[in-house]
């Protein structure tokens, strides 16, 4: 390859990873944001009468060119941040966010939108063509065309300052995250901690030329110890540690505080939400959503919230009983989770990590698509020879009933260092007609941060990690699934982000169901699928301490929207004022004084979920409404799930999400079927104590 070669300048098929330096990521993101402007320049200069073809197709092609490019770029920067890329990726923040402002304020083509929008043939054009140019009307005024020439230079200054500022929290979590190292030399205090959760804390340690054992703040790292670890001592030092991540306290105190990055976003997006004409960021964040007004979105937590906690008091009562039994006359938050997990153990006879030998990572990845196979009519193919970013990375190919490809994806299951936490999917790129006729195939990400092999052996997953892997992989087949080919509208464009965890979290229950575990699981050396008995329990256990789980997740909805609906200027965020008073209002765990949670919390801070965490509550209902189902007609009878499949995942973003939930269900959702398959009992407080 020539020395100037810039292999983001030439993606054609799958990217070139291992091609791609540092020094190429500007020249190309620029190349290509210059690109779009003249070609949208052109097309809104044009005198001839606008129509698809002569204006949004070629703005298309140009933006596929500049997403294709980007989506790599920040890809990278998510599971192999170095230095020098994190320098790079961040240098193009201003050139994006000074592009994405001009772009949604180029009253030219705004005009030019309009008039295809208002002549007859807007009426011949398909649904997913109509749909795409009313978003983008939308979205031109939610980006400020409307507004005066003053307050339109504001609204991009402050994109430019959110989409740094947003960098920056995120790089402060996985920095800090990554500097706490525990080394333990004593094996006596790590009585408890499962053998394998060891054996990953030697190679740590044998990876950094210590001794004995390292732990980190990563969560195959983080969590067993939390959840089995007898030395209290430990899972105090540790569980504050993560709890103060990127604050002004805890071990690296100061050192990656978000605290005043915080205190900046919350401003700004306030300000541009008020620049728009919106009393708030949560009500600029509706005017995308399902949901339409925040009284909407508050009473719908605040009802779970009512509902759920009498359960979860009666939950809390009996942990802390047991833990009194066990000696523990107070329980601390470190203690909940070991604590929850040995009662867990004592009511159901089972553990996470007794079930692991069971999941074998590529049994669990061969029953994940069969499964597929059985539902929706895929076969999925692995692909050989494939340039990819890391030694774990597989990659995949998607096959409809005819036998025609339809799609690719990559899995990266495994957490190691440079990869931010959690898991997530996210597109390569999308499912269009390209200027030269071809067809392209939707490609797709699926990001996890399982335990990875030890010692030559192949990883064995919790049955949590194996759930994980199903709801991403849902989030997946949304992606690749789609047969729509406006790229605006494809896969997961396009669709409101209260919606987006629908596929996800339908098909994360799939991994709870027998006639899937009794072909997902495997014991390492037998090959036997989970015992019946250990099935029984499996299943018998998911719902436990389920309205405690719930409570949770309502507890960061709650605080997340309260934040951005309740944000006034002359007070600042009052960011942990309001953690606070929520977790006092919703959760009925032990309290810990000083949780800095809101610092990592990159969902809300820097991760697209600002003033719309309650998207998976929201979401959750629809799938549980969906999964009934399936349920009541046979998971694998087949016209269920083909149904799901036509119905929501194909339509991706052309449809709106209720009109498509009701063709599949023949009715709205109902809140009922998440507390049903939650095995939450809405018996009342009183009747509780009684």
């Amino acid at each position: 390859m020539a020395e100037d070669f810039n292999p983001l300048l030439h993606i054609e098929g799958l990217p070139i990873f291992s091609a791609l330096k540092p020094e190429h990521i500007y020249p190309a993101v620029k190349q290509a944001i210059d690109n779009c402007v003249n070609v949208i320049k052109q097309v809104s200069a044009s005198e001839v009468r606008p129509t698809w073809d002569s204006v949004i197709a070629p703005i298309e092609e140009a933006d596929d060119k500049f997403s294709k490019i980007w989506a790599v770029v920040s890809h990278l920067n998510g599971v192999c941040n170095t230095k020098e890329l994190r320098a790079a990726h961040d240098s193009c923040l201003p050139l994006i966010a000074e592009y994405s402002t001009w772009a949604g304020q180029y009253q030219p083509l705004f005009e030019v939108l309009k008039r295809i929008r208002q002549s007859d043939e807007f009426l011949l054009l398909t649904a997913a063509q109509r749909k795409a140019i009313e978003n983008s009307l939308r979205d031109f005024k939610l980006t400020g065309v409307d507004l005066p020439a003053k307050e339109k230079e504001r609204f991009a200054q402050i994109t430019a300052e959110l989409s740094q500022l947003q960098s920056d929290f995120a790089n402060h979590v996985l920095d800090a995250t990554h500097s706490f190292v525990k080394q333990v030399t004593n094996k006596e205090e790590l009585s408890g901690i499962p053998a394998g959760a060891l054996k990953l804390a030697k190679a740590e340690a044998e990876k950094r030329q210590l001794e004995g054992w390292v732990f980190t703040l990563d969560m195959p790292s983080y969590l067993p110890l939390l959840m089995y670890a007898d030395n209290r001592e430990l899972r105090r030092e540790m569980y504050e540690a993560y709890n103060t991540r990127a604050s002004e306290l805890g071990p690296d105190a100061g050192k990656f505080d978000n605290f005043a990055v915080m205190e900046q976003i919350l401003k700004l997006r306030h300000e541009m939400a008020g620049l728009l004409g919106y009393k708030s960021y949560a009500h600029l964040s509706l005017a995308t959503k399902m949901a339409k007004e925040p009284k909407e979105v508050m009473d719908f937590l605040e009802d779970l919230a009512r509902r759920s906690k009498p359960q979860g008091r009666r939950e809390m009562a009996e942990l802390e009983a047991y833990a009194k039994e066990q000696g523990c006359d107070k329980l601390e938050p470190w203690d909940v989770t070991y604590y929850s997990e040995k009662l867990k153990q004592a009511q159901f006879s089972i553990s996470e990590e007794e079930l692991r030998p069971y999941f074998p990572v590529d049994k669990v990845v061969a029953g994940l698509f069969e499964c597929a196979r059985r539902v929706y009519d895929i076969s999925i193919r692995p692909r050989y020879g494939v340039d990819v970013w890391h030694d774990d990375v597989s990659c995949y190919d998607v096959y409809d009933s005819f036998g025609s490809k339809i799609g690719t994806f990559y899995l990266d299951l495994y957490a190691r260092a440079g990869k931010r936490g959690g898991a997530w999917m996210d597109e390569c790129q999308s499912r269009r007609y390209r200027k030269d006729g071809a067809l392209q195939l939707p490609v797709a990400y699926l990001v996890c941060n399982f335990t990875p092999p030890v010692g030559g052996k192949q990883a064995q997953l919790t049955h949590g990690e194996v759930v994980t892997l199903f709801h991403e992989f849902g989030h997946g087949l949304n992606q690749l699934l789609t047969r729509i080919d406006i790229a605006d509208v494809s896969g997961i464009n396009g669709v409101p982000w209260d919606a987006v965890e629908l596929p996800s979290q339908f098909n994360e229950e799939f991994a709870w169901q027998s006639e899937v575990l009794n072909f997902l699981s495997s014991k390492v050396g037998t090959g036997e699928p989970l015992p019946e008995e250990k099935l029984k329990a499996l299943l018998a256990a998911k719902n436990y301490h389920s309205a405690m789980a719930m409570l949770r997740q309502l507890e960061f909805a709650l605080f997340d929207f309260k934040l951005h609906l309740d944000y006034m200027p002359e007070l600042g965020g009052r960011i942990f004022e309001t953690q606070r008073m929520v977790r006092d209002e919703v959760s009925v765990v032990p309290q810990y004084p000083n949780s800095r949670f809101a610092n990592s919390f990159t969902h809300i801070f820097a991760g697209g979920y600002a003033a719309g965490y309650y998207s998976y509550k929201w979401a959750e209902v629809l799938a549980a409404d969906a999964f009934g189902r399936l349920l009541e007609e046979g998971i694998f009878s087949g016209r269920a799930g083909r149904d799901f499949r036509d119905c929501i995942l194909a339509v991706g973003g052309a449809e709106d999400p209720m009109t498509a939930f009701i063709k599949f269900r023949g009715r709205r959702p109902s809140v009922e079927a998440l507390l049903k398959q939650s095995g939450i009992s809405t018996e009342p407080e009183a009747e509780a104590k009684a």
